[in-house]
């Protein structure tokens, strides 16, 4: 979705007259943030997530978005970059269960004195947002199609 498709649907929602008083905008700009690029021959000015974008591709820093999923109240989750090749989906399940298993096993392991530390508690962090990623990826494989029975396995299943 665009930045000014997402704008449009905020402001089905939210006041624009409101967003532009508590931001100290004018009211013409708010709405200009919804409409396409002056490029796609619209009048739309660069909105506050087109600058947002632009600060995470020049800098390669994914902070500015964890910054923003936090004040939504929320966290951010890379996307894996490669997706497993079609691969039975067992393996694959197997693979989540195991990043589950490591991730209990480090709360356990930090949990066994009834306390945990700040160094203790960045490892939990690291281990959930692996799970969380290697579960995204599993996810995004199966939308993907990864998972569905080849030709060769349909056959194979139908010679039986």
């Amino acid at each position: 979705m665009q930045s000014h498709e997402v704008m449009r649907e905020v402001l089905k929602k939210t006041s624009a007259k409101q967003i532009a008083a508590d931001m100290g905008l004018s009211l013409s700009l708010i709405y200009k943030w919804a409409e396409p690029p002056e490029d796609d021959s619209g009048s739309g000015a660069s909105s506050p997530l087109e600058r947002v974008g632009q600060m995470i591709r020049i800098t390669g820093d994914i902070r500015v978005a964890q910054w923003v999923c936090e004040q939504a109240d929320g966290f951010f989750i890379r996307n894996p970059h490669n997706l497993p090749p079609t691969e039975s989906v067992i393996p694959a399940t197997n693979d989540i269960v195991q990043e589950f298993a490591d991730m209990l096993a480090t709360i356990a392991q930090a949990s066994a004195d009834n306390t945990i530390s700040k160094d203790e508690a960045k490892t939990i962090r690291r281990r959930w947002e692996e799970l969380k990623s290697v579960t995204e990826g599993f996810v995004k494989a199966a939308e993907s199609g990864s998972y569905v029975p080849r030709p060769s396995d349909a056959k194979a299943a139908e010679d039986k």
